[in-house]
């Protein structure tokens, strides 16, 4: 590992390496152990990777194709200058790596703003669980479903009639291994509490009941604002799932069940995972 530090800070020095241009601030040096745990991260996402491409060509969807392949390519290659280490990321929902970097970003940024809130309260949205075929344009209506929520209160708003919705959201799917069925579903931080139940009502009423129960709609007040703004932001679906989702205290062992996956990530295709309504962010 230290034959590795080496030859990173010395590669600009070398007279045979051409020169390279770096962008950005770049990271602080990495301790050995840092370096062990961003090779795991990269394992696991090119293993993951190199499958979903192999779906993706078997499929003939070639625009998921490319952004594939640029994320196994994610950090490739690592330049040290002064004491900071430079690389090229990918920014894709499928690298491990990116999205770590995306969460410490969008933290530093909402995080500020929730905090001002007097009682932010975490709503839970969800429809009834739906085979693949239907999840894509499940996923759809549902966007176009809250956009509509949104757009009712802002334009009361706008008469004095009522308030505008003010809130962050993500966008997330889970596989259900057992009954191979997926549940796309919201997760939103609202200021308060009388926001969070009016989201829920009208979400009910915008569904019915044969698409979407009351008992699988949560709103519980946040405890930890950072821990509530990492929840909705850490991932757009989970990489590993319990098979028996059941015998979860078990200690079952978790799987990555990359088929489904590549469903879930073909059916957000196009969609933002995480968005604000309501309130701009400051300039930066």
């Amino acid at each position: 590992m230290h034959r590795l530090l080496q030859l990173l800070d010395t590669l600009a020095q070398s007279g045979t390496a051409e020169p390279v241009t770096v962008h950005g601030r770049g990271s602080e040096k990495f301790e050995d152990q840092d370096l062990i745990k961003m090779a795991k991260k990269k394992k696991i996402t090119q293993k993951m990777v190199l499958n979903l491409v192999d779906i993706a060509k078997r499929k003939n969807e070639p625009h998921l194709i490319q952004p594939l392949w640029n994320t196994y390519h994610c950090q490739n290659q690592l330049y040290s200058s002064g004491r900071r280490f430079f690389g090229k990321y990918c920014k894709n929902r499928f690298c491990t790596t990116c999205l770590g970097i995306r969460k410490a970003e969008l933290i530093n940024k909402y995080l500020p703003i929730i905090n001002t809130w007097e009682d932010p309260q975490f709503v839970t949205l969800t429809v009834k669980a739906q085979p693949a075929k239907r999840l894509s344009k499940v996923i759809d209506a549902m966007i176009r479903g809250f956009k509509r929520i949104n757009d009712k209160h802002k334009k009361r708003d706008q008469r004095s009639k009522g308030e505008k919705l003010i809130g962050a959201r993500s966008l997330e799917c889970n596989f259900n291994p057992n009954k191979r069925t997926y549940n796309p579903h919201f997760h939103i931080i609202v200021p308060n509490k009388e926001m969070a139940n009016t989201i829920l009502e009208d979400w009910l009423s915008l569904w019915g009941k044969k698409w979407t129960n009351r008992y699988a709609q949560h709103i519980k007040p946040v405890d930890d604002n950072e821990v509530a703004l990492i929840e909705i932001i850490k991932y757009g679906t989970k990489i590993f799932t319990e098979p028996d989702l059941k015998s979860k205290s078990k200690g079952a062992s978790e799987k990555v069940y990359v088929a489904a996956m590549y469903n879930i990530f073909s059916a957000m295709h196009g969609h933002r995972l995480f968005d604000r309504f309501g309130f701009n962010l400051p300039k930066q």
